[in-house]
């Protein structure tokens, strides 16, 4: 029986390395496998054949958030705050470009812009917001507002979401980001969250950018309520999404980080109210599981080009190892990081670090934009 088995996983993988697109149903195999070994050789071998170029890429940015107050609630958020809160903040045009600038100096060509959904705040200080920061850095990419956000600023205008974007658009939005996608399930994104968009909207969301003309990458935040098909659910439906639209650059992946501390981090569970789910008492998933959903993704996902390495989460040895698991990116230098760091995660690379990790394994280290394209 198990030589039965480890026989269908063997062609499976062997159908993925050959270029053919895998079923539901083979991902999900894979994802029940635990041939870590087989599943990162696979993915390598399809991240060669995808990139056989001689580098591998890093990006410099860092990750600016104009504020912290958010109208919705996320279990496994440790970030946010209510409108009213003591530590709610929106940053003042000079503490922003202070930020861009310092980005600038060291090097950065992008600037990573999320919020949380606040209620108060109208589209129009958007627009001035990317005004401003086009104005004063036009060499910098605005790689900003996650749908959520997006949905969100649609339905407290009251306009369209094409309406919407293209006014960003027009201000100087350059390109979205893919946070907020946690699962693209409804079931568990009903569990985990309330007051955010659901899937169908938040894939409308880049559909509607990518018709005009826009990219984005895309996300899992994975090992909390989810099940193992209901990761495949949301691989399929990025992958689905990609084919109709085209317009995602990349995919990247982590696992959930419990905050070590956070003011209402399960609150809703553990005080009985309608919803929630206290992600306190989840346990964690580690650098096994992380390596070989990484991998699954690589496999399953043939029609989105770039993966990237999560070191933020997963810390500079497991970040190298991604490498090996159907990444061809490092990710970001993450001058500046909050969200995570709340949670009481805290790797922090330096630059020089991630370019050894690139060489050790034998590729040159090389700087990218947000679309791909090399940094001279």
């Amino acid at each position: 029986m198990i030589a039965a088995v480890e026989s269908e996983i063997q062609s499976i993988l062997d159908k993925a390395v050959a270029g053919e697109r895998l079923t539901p149903s083979e991902g999900l195999a894979l994802l029940k496998s635990h041939d870590i070994t087989a599943l990162g050789q696979a993915a390598n071998a399809v991240t060669q054949r995808l990139h056989p170029e001689p580098y591998r890429t890093y990006n410099i940015d860092r990750n600016i958030n104009y504020s912290n107050v958010c109208a919705a609630v996320c279990d496994f958020c440790a970030f946010y705050r209510p409108v009213g809160h003591a530590e709610a903040y929106v940053l003042t045009t000079e503490a922003l470009h202070q930020k861009i600038q310092e980005t600038v100096d060291l090097g950065g060509d992008q600037i990573l812009l999320q919020g949380g959904l606040h209620p108060k705040l109208p589209l129009e200080w958007y627009e001035e917001m990317l005004a401003g920061m086009k104005a004063a850095f036009p060499q910098v990419n605005v790689h900003g507002f996650s749908p959520p956000e997006i949905w969100h600023f649609s339905k407290m205008t009251k306009l369209p979401l094409k309406e919407v974007l293209t006014r960003l658009k027009d201000a100087g939005l350059g390109s979205l980001p893919g946070g907020g996608g946690e699962i693209l399930v409804d079931r568990v994104r009903k569990l985990i969250t309330r007051g955010k968009v659901l899937t169908d909207g938040w894939l409308e969301v880049n559909q509607v950018w990518h018709e005009l003309g826009g990219k984005s990458s895309c996300t899992m935040m994975f090992g909390h309520v989810e099940t193992l098909e209901e990761r495949i659910e949301h691989l399929d439906r990025l992958r689905t999404q990609q084919d109709e639209s085209g317009g995602f650059t990349a995919f990247i992946c982590w696992t959930h980080q419990a905050p070590f501390e956070a003011p209402w981090y399960g609150a809703d569970a553990a005080e009985g109210r309608k919803g929630g789910v206290d992600m306190s008492q989840v346990p964690e998933a580690g650098a096994f599981e992380y390596l070989k959903t990484q991998a699954v993704a690589r496999l399953f996902l043939d029609n989105i080009p770039n993966i990237q390495s999560s070191w933020v989460t997963q810390g500079e040895k497991v970040g190298q190892m991604a490498l090996l698991f159907g990444a061809n990116d490092m990710g970001s230098l993450m001058i500046e990081e909050n969200v995570v760091a709340q949670a009481g995660t805290v790797f922090h690379l330096t630059l020089d670090t991630i370019k050894r990790c690139i060489s050790d394994l034998g590729y040159e280290p090389r700087q990218r934009n947000v679309f791909y394209e090399l940094v001279d």
